[in-house]
């Protein structure tokens, strides 16, 4: 299928920023939640962007800082992208899901995590956004065999 062929951007594929360096933890670790405040209805492919700010505390976590170290931590750019497959809520007695999920909070579910060559320096927004055609030739450049 050629890049001519697929459907417009925002009916196949979505952005979400992440402040750094939890993007770095999806991209190079074994980070497949990413914690929200609220529900996603949004299933499929997203641009993983970071965001403009830095969680400076995250970075003394020992589990970030095995993950991120020795690594940049591009901010303002999309750096992958991944599948965004389920999101659900643990029961309010029930264990974490997993090491990087939190209490109280809705976890999104990440798989075929891919990260892209080079960080495309773009603007992203709260909430799952539509990335614009641009974006996404930029995208589909470096990851050729990316589909809906």
């Amino acid at each position: 299928m050629s890049t001519g062929a697929l459907p417009p951007a925002g009916d196949w594929i979505r952005g979400i920023s992440i402040k750094q360096p939890w993007a770095a933890c999806i991209l190079h670790g074994d980070k497949r939640i990413e914690n929200r405040p609220r529900p996603w209805p949004w299933r499929g492919w997203m641009l993983l962007h970071t965001s403009q700010q830095t969680d400076r505390a995250a970075l003394r976590l020992p589990p970030v800082a095995r993950t991120i170290r020795g690594r940049e931590l591009p901010t303002g750019a999309v750096i992958g992208v991944a599948r965004l497959t389920g999101c659900h809520q643990d029961p309010d007695s029930a264990p974490p899901c997993g090491p990087w999920s939190e209490p109280g909070r809705w976890h999104l579910e990440l798989d075929d995590v891919q990260e892209l060559p080079l960080p495309i320096p773009a603007r992203g927004h709260l909430g799952p956004w539509k990335p614009t055609a641009d974006l996404v030739d930029q995208v589909l450049q470096q990851l050729p065999d990316l589909r809906p």
